[in-house]
């Protein structure tokens, strides 16, 4: 072979592919973004990034109290990691919010470090994830529905109804074996109505509480605790729904370390007595969801509908958002007032009107005019953005109609600094909210929203004579 050949044979062969073990030429690369942290490299960062579910049960705080059941054990084991450091290396805590389930993909990914879910989560639904020593054992999960209502005392008398149930929640297993039961017998299966992404187990319970949803089922501590600020509510414990669970913390399979510290923790750990004094406190005196689909609201509403209807259609609105920020400002009243200033049906200010070309909000048609006028303008100056989804533009809109908008947008900017999602109001920047101003903003919003989400539930029977539009392909 002449040299020039096999010079030529070389140059080819190192244009082949190299075997998949063969380690890449060049620089070592960047560590991967998935690459586990054990206690050492967290130790070294001085961060531990706790991935929490973002339900205000689980983790909320408000202006410095913590009312999230996870947050006083955080605290905790930041506190004994703390107590256990070397040469000062002080660990803080980063939370990072996630809806329940995608915790565990989060984690399996590298975002964070630690998940603390605070309810049940099955950890066989991610790979490469260790749980640690139970936090609880022998969790049962309660059926719950509203005082005055049917009460169960078997699973069989549940054969047919309807059980509202939460993004993520564990019930959802626990009702696939009941219906296998109920196949057995012959008996119609138990249905699932999964709420809107914007509400959490607490939403849930509050809906049941005010009547727009009738059933559902979560974990006992989690309805002990809401029962005692949401009073309504009825726990048919007679019902097995399924046998009790236990819930855990999760880590990386290879974190070991950071494992068996929090194992270590766990076994001194015990929750403060008063561990609950803030959330009552705060939960108490907060405004409570009422039902807005009572017949006297559902007269009011038929009467007022034409409005409604026709001052959110000239702004490009959907009606049933006049329909609920009116029955969250006025109870759907024309004639309310305020002794601040704001009147009538949308309880708008004159200063506000005004901006809006209205100047006077005393008939209902003007009222209604303004208060849409209003609420167009915030969302065409502030929220237009095409990155928001129109549940979360509302929920801006209304936290802005509030507020006011620019105090909201700097909370967007403080949400993105802090790494939350800037465009996601609900457990994103609402958290922010908490912290800044209380809580009082952010049930606005909520309640508000739980109207929309139950007049939308219904929308049907409130626009009788609508036709629907059947597409044809």
């Amino acid at each position: 072979m002449t040299r020039p050949t096999l010079w030529l044979l070389l140059c080819l062969a190192a244009l082949l592919p190299l075997p998949a073990a063969a380690r890449l030429p060049g620089p070592v690369q960047a560590v991967a973004t998935d690459k586990v942290r054990d206690l050492a490299q967290i130790r070294s960062s001085r961060v531990l990034r706790v991935l929490v579910n973002q339900s205000r049960n689980s983790s909320g705080e408000v202006q410095g109290q913590s009312i999230g059941v996870e947050y006083h054990r955080l605290r905790a084991f930041e506190q004994y990691l703390n107590g256990h450091a070397r040469d000062g290396q002080e660990i803080s805590l980063k939370i990072i919010p996630k809806a329940k389930e995608q915790l565990l993909g989060a984690l399996q990914r590298g975002e964070g470090d630690l998940v603390a879910p605070g309810e049940l989560l099955d950890p066989h639904s991610g790979h490469g994830v260790s749980t640690s020593e139970p936090i609880a054992s022998d969790v049962p999960l309660l059926l719950v529905g509203i005082k005055g209502e049917r009460r169960y005392t078997r699973l069989e008398q549940l054969s047919g109804k309807t059980l509202t149930l939460a993004t993520g929640s564990a019930a959802a297993g626990a009702i696939d074996q009941i219906n296998q039961k109920l196949a057995l017998r012959k008996l119609p299966p138990v249905l699932i109505e999964w709420v809107d992404p914007s509400l959490a187990v607490e939403d849930v319970l509050e809906m049941v509480q005010a009547g727009i949803f009738h059933l559902t089922i979560v974990e006992q501590p989690i309805a002990e605790r809401w029962g005692k600020i949401l009073p309504k509510l009825r726990f048919d414990r007679q019902v097995l729904v399924s046998e009790p669970g236990e819930q855990y913390w999760f880590v990386r399979r290879d974190a070991s370390m950071l494992r068996a510290s929090i194992d270590r923790f766990l076994k001194t750990y015990r929750a403060p007595s008063d561990q609950d004094a803030a959330f009552l406190r705060i939960y108490r005196r907060l405004y409570k969801v009422h039902n807005p689909l009572a017949r006297v609201t559902r007269q009011r509403l038929e009467k007022l509908r034409p409005v409604l209807q026709k001052h959110a259609r000239e702004q490009g609105m959907d009606w049933l958002n006049l329909a609920a920020l009116a029955f969250k400002e006025s109870a759907l009243q024309p004639s309310a007032r305020s002794g601040g200033g704001p009147t009538g049906l949308m309880q708008i200010t004159p200063s506000a009107a005004q901006r809006v070309g209205v100047n006077n909000i005393q008939s209902l048609d003007s009222n209604v005019q303004a208060g849409a006028k209003y609420l167009a303008l915030i969302r065409r100056k502030f929220f237009a953005s095409p990155k928001l989804n129109e549940r979360e533009r509302m929920a801006f809109v209304l936290a802005a109609y509030n507020m006011g908008p620019e105090r909201v947008q700097g909370m967007r900017a403080e949400a993105r600094r802090r790494g939350l999602n800037p465009d996601q109001w609900f457990f994103q920047v609402e958290r922010i909210a908490m912290e800044q101003v209380g809580m009082g903003a952010v049930s606005y919003v909520n309640s508000v929203n739980k109207y929309y989400l139950a007049f939308d539930r219904e929308r049907e029977s409130l626009e009788p004579g609508t036709q629907k539009v059947v597409s044809r392909k």
